[in-house]
């Protein structure tokens, strides 16, 4: 799975939650301003450690990258616009004037990594601190006279094709706009001008605090991503915090207490309590409760985190197993000024169940018969790789999860089964190919070639690893990349099953993880961070590549718009399209037997369909708003638009009522229209109560998913003749099993136990390497 740094500005108006016991990023809220903490000393520089793992990893790109590059002038100017783009990708700090000063780094930046010479991507990012600060302290001087808002300005939103204002005076008046339409927001929500600068100058003081903040690790992180990304899209630089967080994702496992953090205002606050972790278990600490002080041990010393930056708050809490943490708190019940309690915790090992596979079960019932369809939703492909070389035999996996998970719907006498890979960014390629495993007993089901052009097929030859051979759906989307598109290739080359959605990313390459502190002889104890660096190029057994292309579901749902800005296609530097002879394999079936009729069957219920209509709407009225590029700064006009856009969302709750009649449907009215407040500005029992309602939220896609295996179940039951050619392997094992299965509603019988998955992925390991441990490979998300 690849994280992707975010423009510095995006990181700092809207940051995540971060989990101090849970540690998994989720969209969330401003980071807290520092006001007792020290800032960081200006100018920032880089360290000896920093200056060697940039040197180290130019090594590394330019000998063993898939498509290894020199470290040159044509290089350096690559790295230098994803740099700025990185720092100001909406070009609101620089102006034309500093770039024309900065244009002598252009070919500078591969010289300075080489002589270890960081000094020119520091001194530029010195300059975005001090310029950052400056734009919010202009801004918040504004706010004291106010605005006219009976002016014809607009302002331009999407400013990614944008020129740099061309000098201070253009900057000026661009940062008018902003903060203009900043006030806007809030006055068309219904705020007074006192409250409105009241907030403003609030956000906007916390803005300057958290840029004072940001510190050494910070600049590096940016321009080694900017080197890295600059190499292929999904080649990333990790420093100590990502590299950490990379690893918790990727086993859905720390230790720690078990609560997810969020920082608001000056505060770090309890956001959730992660089930089974020392936290709930306590019964001491609790949703919104405030933490002011970290202690370690039963007698450490209390450092005070008021103001802290979250992740550093979220360093000090987490820790080995078996350790003791002290927690100075102030409870939720009782405000900021609430009076302060101790809590002492050991820390264990959390589970984060958040991100592993779930099941549900969906009935549908049409022409008077009912069928259960399971549902398995995977968001990524997880693999705790070190528990299972260390021969834990409770290791997490994906594979064994979805596994335990299929013998548990034929238990609840299931007749179809929807893997539900939508917004699956990928992950362990190991485990894709384990997972393909499930429900094909044989065959390659990835190719995958080196740098060297040598092409190695991946699969498995165990029929006692399949554990379901019944009808089979999967639902992807643009979203669905890397490890996803290689299990949803597999199953539609081999006609295992249908693919219904959106068309997915499109990558098809596979990167290695490489410590560089394994790579290096310093015994100074620093970390180096690590560098995730594509090796290889997977295909698909037919011979196609899913790079740039992605994987055409058999049945399309129409799609939101976000292709033009979302996925492989939109990176500048996205390797090719290429193809290569297909593997040797045969397929197990033929979904084309009857795609016809299910694809009528589907547009004939959708025509009728009040909620497919809904979500029709919906989606064109979403990419009516997200095409805009400029906005009116006058009031009235907003005032008109804003009255219009209300009464479209009106009839949508209205439908959305009438259609389901859930609590969902009848969101609080105020809640649906642009309130101008940030996610930290927000309360935190509102922010709760929207997570819960979008969970609650009618899934007009997955329903219709689960009607087509519906439809199918029929069509095979009807027919066995077509049976034998839409189920795997002619029908001979399992076509009785689902006639069976649909006239009993009976369970259906179990097949062979499911493989453990416990070997040691070696086929997982990069073949080209440098001299460096074998690492679990990624086929990555996005």
């Amino acid at each position: 799975m690849t994280f992707r740094f975010r423009p510095l500005l995006a990181l700092l108006i809207a940051f995540s939650v971060t989990a101090s016991g849970a540690a998994l990023a989720q969209s969330a809220a401003d980071m807290g301003a520092s006001t007792s903490r020290k800032v960081s000393e200006l100018p920032l520089k880089p360290t000896d450690t920093e200056t060697n793992a940039a040197l180290m990893s130019a090594h590394l790109l330019t000998r063993y990258h898939y498509d290894a590059q020199p470290l040159d002038d044509a290089m350096s100017q690559k790295i230098y616009s994803l740099y700025f783009k990185l720092l100001d990708g909406e070009k609101v700090f620089f102006t034309q004037e500093d770039m024309a000063k900065f244009a002598q780094y252009k070919t500078q930046f591969g010289n300075e990594i080489w002589n270890r010479d960081l000094s020119g991507p520091f001194n530029i990012f010195n300059q975005y601190v001090m310029r950052a600060i400056d734009r919010m302290t202009y801004a918040r001087n504004l706010l004291k006279q106010g605005f006219d808002f009976t002016t014809n300005d607009t302002y331009n939103i999407d400013r990614k094709n944008a020129d740099w204002p061309k000098d201070k005076a253009e900057l000026d008046d661009l940062w008018r706009k902003r903060t203009m339409n900043d006030w806007l927001r809030l006055k068309l929500a219904g705020k007074t001008d006192d409250e409105i600068r009241k907030t403003l100058d609030k956000r906007y003081s916390n803005y300057i605090d958290r840029v004072k903040q940001l510190d050494g690790e910070d600049a590096f992180q940016t321009f080694m991503t900017a080197y890295a990304n600059s190499t292929d899209p999904h080649t990333d630089y990790m420093g100590p915090r990502q590299a950490e967080n990379f690893d918790i994702t990727m086993k859905l496992s720390l230790e720690g207490i078990g609560a997810v953090l969020q920082a608001r205002d000056d505060y770090t606050q309890i956001r959730e309590l992660v089930p089974g972790g020392p936290a709930v278990k306590s019964g001491k600490i609790h949703v919104g409760d405030l933490v002011l002080g970290v202690g370690q041990g039963a007698t450490g010393a209390i450092t005070d985190v008021v103001g802290w930056r979250l992740d550093d708050v979220v360093n000090l809490i987490r820790g080995k197993k078996d350790t003791t943490v002290r927690l100075e708190i102030v409870p939720a019940d009782q405000g900021q000024d609430g009076k302060h309690e101790m809590i002492t915790l050991v820390r264990q090992k959390v589970t984060i169940e958040e991100q592993a596979a779930k099941k549900k079960v969906v009935e549908i019932t049409d022409g008077g018969v009912t069928r259960k369809i399971g549902v398995i939703e995977l968001p990524m492909f997880y693999s705790d790789f070190g528990a299972r070389s260390e021969g834990d035999k409770n290791f997490k996996s994906a594979t064994r999860d979805v596994a335990k998970l299929l013998g548990e719907l034929k238990a609840d006498g299931v007749q179809g089964v929807v893997i539900d890979l939508r917004n699956n960014g990928g992950g362990s390629l190991y485990e894709a190919n384990e997972l393909t495993g499930l429900f094909i007993d044989q065959g390659p089901d990835v190719q995958v070639r080196d740098a060297r052009g040598q092409v190695q097929p991946l699969g498995k030859d165990d029929p006692s690893a399949m554990t379901w051979s019944g009808p089979l759906a999967v639902l992807v989307n643009r979203g669905t990349a890397s490890a996803s598109e290689i299990f949803s290739a597999a199953i539609q080359d081999y006609g295992r099953g249908l693919v219904i959605g959106n068309p997915t990313f499109g990558k098809g390459t596979v990167q290695t993880l490489i410590d560089l502190n394994k790579l290096s002889s310093d015994p100074s104890g620093n970390s180096f961070g690590q560098l995730k660096m594509t090796v290889q190029e997977f295909f698909r057994i037919n011979g196609g590549s899913t790079q740039l292309r992605g994987v055409t579901p058999d049945i399309l749902y129409p799609n939101n718009g976000d292709e033009k800005e979302f996925g492989e296609s939109t990176y500048d530097n996205a390797l090719p399209w290429t193809q290569i002879p297909p593997a040797d394999y045969k397929p197990v079936a033929d979904m084309k037997a009857y795609l016809p009729q299910l694809q009528q069957l589907h547009d004939e219920r959708d025509a009728k369909s009040p909620a497919w209509q809904l979500m029709l709407d919906e989606i064109a009225q979403y990419k009516k708003l997200s095409d805009r590029t400029t906005i009116s700064l006058n009031y009235d006009q907003r005032q008109t638009e804003r009255k219009q856009l209300d009464a479209i969302q009106a009839e949508f709750r209205a439908r959305h009522k009438a259609i389901d009649g859930s609590d969902s449907a009848e969101a609080d009215e105020d809640s649906q229209l642009d309130d101008g407040l940030n996610p930290s500005e927000r309360s935190l029992k509102s922010e709760l109560k929207e997570q819960e309602d979008a969970k609650k939220a009618p899934d007009p896609q997955l329903q219709e998913t689960a009607h087509i295996l519906f439809d199918a179940i029929g069509l095979i039951n009807a027919n066995p003749k077509l049976a034998a050619q839409v189920l795997p392997y002619g029908g001979k094992e399992n076509a009785n099993m689902a006639v069976a299965a649909s006239a009993a509603s009976s369970p259906l019988p179990a097949s062979p136990g499911p493989s453990s998955a416990a070997a040691t992925p070696a086929q997982d390991a990069a073949k080209n390497a440098p001299a460096a441990p074998a690492a679990p490979s990624s086929s990555g998300g996005h």
